[in-house]
């Protein structure tokens, strides 16, 4: 087995999780290949030209309720099934929001309204919103926070803001603090506009995105002078109905699983090759790889995520059904990872900033996040492979699963942010351009994938699904082997400084456990379940200084070599 560590504080102890070299049986003479090797950027292309040419072949998309969602959803059950998987669909239905009147009027300008109402953005009333057309302050147009405001008088106003700098979620919010009853976003790059607020939000304005060409229209027209432009959006309810493909490895145990998702649906508006296409072929190679490398640990589960763009609503129907049938199901999840856009043109290479070193979170980051984003940055760290944090905002499919306390990470490429000369140093690529400007827009092709990102990101998400296949210690206190109640003290007898070491076998079956210390070391075979493994070591002086000292635990599993090695402290003492 290949060697593999993760540190974390657990319980008053450093535990390293550890695979090889350490105590036992010899290592076998060669290592499997690992499967981050395996699972390169080229071969999740191969399922990224699946869905492309499924795109094509069924209008352009692979949208809810689709032919092309069903043909890309048989495409990745074809893979699995051969794989050795038996994929499940699991069927939901649920009511959504459609467009009954649709319309921005500006006298002199003809817009054909081809943009998108802002998702999460309310109606209008009834006749619309009408007011004077405003623009921020800032000399951009890209009216991010109140300042951008300062001097415009925006009361009951609509306001004109260009796309860029920051979220769309945070340009409304700016504008409707300055009293904007509604907001007009345009495209700054070519192409259609199909903004998201992230979530519901009762400080929103009605919001609708338009493209370079027609805001630059208004634009001109405003220029001659004030003028008035109004906007409608009235919505109702429909039923519609829809499925999440889910599919777990045969091996493993079932009360401590990993969770894998990635969403496979489109906008209506494009392929969806990066968004999230390149998500889905990530996770789907995974599988396929994870099938070959034999009986694993931990159960991992896999999915594919439908009806993401109107809402989060597969991943949140999947946990609401757990909640309401199956609590216990839900508590043996150990963590769950999401994969939304890896490979986007302009990319950073961005990890869910859990720890919140970056980024505070505006969501709750339930305990273990922080141990499974370690995983991630650790592989990234171990390779040299720059990374940035990016906001763990739970504004995609582990919204859900953060919501009910289970902890979750996951890699992001970027979306409609713009790179900073920070992360060009970094990344390559162009400053000030958004990370994938194809985000949401019909030029979201396979051709706008950057090979690089792709086979970067989709080695990290195989290596940190194997990791936590093996072991989830570090993120829940669930391991194998696991030793109870670690600890290391110093003491003092006749003048002469001891290090003692205990810990209990917390296993079901018997373990093998050997104390190590500076000053000795001690084995205890086939330790019961339950029972203590104990020496005092001594010094052979009247003092000691602080140090560490481990504990080590392995078994026997199907042939193979379990380890687990927990790296304690203990404290200096003197005994003049």
């Amino acid at each position: 087995m290949r060697a593999r560590t993760i540190a974390v504080s657990a319980t008053g102890a450093v535990c390293t999780l550890a695979f090889a070299g350490l105590v036992g049986p010899p290592a076998a003479a060669e290592d499997p290949v690992p499967i981050e090797d395996l699972v390169t950027g080229a071969a999740v292309m191969e399922h990224l030209e699946a869905f492309q040419d499924i795109a094509d072949a069924h209008g352009g998309n692979r949208a809810l309720e689709t032919p092309g969602y069903e043909a890309a959803a048989v495409y990745v059950e074809q893979v699995l099934t051969a794989a050795g998987y038996t994929p499940e669909r699991q069927y939901f239905t649920f009511e959504e929001e459609v467009v009954d009147e649709y319309e921005l009027t500006v006298p002199g300008v003809e817009i054909d309204l081809i943009g998108y109402p802002a998702a999460f953005a309310p109606d209008t009333p009834a006749g619309g919103v009408t007011g004077p057309l405003v623009e921020p302050a800032d000399e951009l147009r890209h009216g991010c926070d109140a300042t951008a405001w300062d001097g415009v008088d925006a009361d009951a106003a609509v306001a004109l803001v260009s796309r860029g700098t920051c979220p769309f979620a945070d340009k409304v919010a700016a504008a409707a603090g300055a009293g904007a009853s509604a907001v007009v976003l345009y495209n700054n790059a070519a192409g259609v506009l199909n903004p998201t607020l992230g979530a519901e939000n009762d400080a929103w304005v009605p919001t609708v995105g338009l493209t370079q060409e027609q805001g630059q229209a208004i634009l001109a027209v405003l220029a001659e002078g004030p003028v008035d432009a109004t906007y409608v959006l009235q919505t109702s309810l429909q039923t519609f109905e829809t499925f999440n493909v889910l599919a777990e490895t045969p091996t493993g145990r079932a009360d401590n699983v990993v969770m894998v998702g990635a969403h496979l649906d489109s906008v209506e508006d494009g392929p969806g090759i990066n968004d999230n296409g390149s998500g889905s072929a990530a996770i789907l190679e995974t599988a396929v790889r994870l099938a070959e490398t034999g009986d694993l640990e931990n159960q991992v589960r896999f999915a594919w995520w439908g009806a993401e763009e109107v809402g989060l609503i597969g991943s949140w129907h999947y946990v609401e059904d757990l909640v309401e049938n199956d609590p216990a199901a839900l508590d043996d999840i150990a963590t769950y990872l999401n994969f939304d856009m890896v490979g986007s043109p302009n990319y950073v290479i961005g990890v869910y900033d859990a720890d919140e070193s970056t980024y505070p979170a505006p969501v709750p980051v339930p305990d273990g996040s922080v141990e499974t984003e370690s995983v991630f940055t650790d592989y990234f760290d171990s390779i040299d492979q720059p990374w940035v944090d990016t906001e763990f905002s739970g504004r995609s499919d582990y919204q859900a699963f953060i919501t009910n306390g289970i902890p979750a990470s996951g890699l992001f490429t970027g979306a409609d942010g713009s790179k900073t000369a920070e992360e060009v140093a970094l990344f390559g690529g162009t400053e000030g351009v958004f990370y994938d400007p194809n985000y949401h827009s019909p030029a979201d092709t396979i051709e706008n994938v950057d090979p690089t990102a792709l086979d970067i990101m989709s080695k990290a998400i195989a290596y940190a699904t194997a990791s936590l296949a093996e072991d989830t210690f570090a993120v829940n206190g669930v391991g194998s082997p696991r030793i109870d109640d670690v600890r290391a003290t110093t003491r003092c007898l006749a003048g002469t400084a001891y290090v003692a070491l205990t810990g209990a076998n917390g296993e079901a079956a018997p373990t093998d456990v050997r104390l190590v210390t500076p000053f000795g070391d001690k084995k205890f075979d086939a330790l019961a379940p339950g029972r203590n493994a104990y020496q005092s070591f001594t010094t052979r002086s009247s003092s000691v200084e602080a140090g560490t000292a481990t504990v080590i635990a392995y078994q026997w599993r199907n042939g193979d070599p379990v380890y687990q090695r927990y790296e304690v402290p203990y404290e200096a003492t003197s005994c003049n």
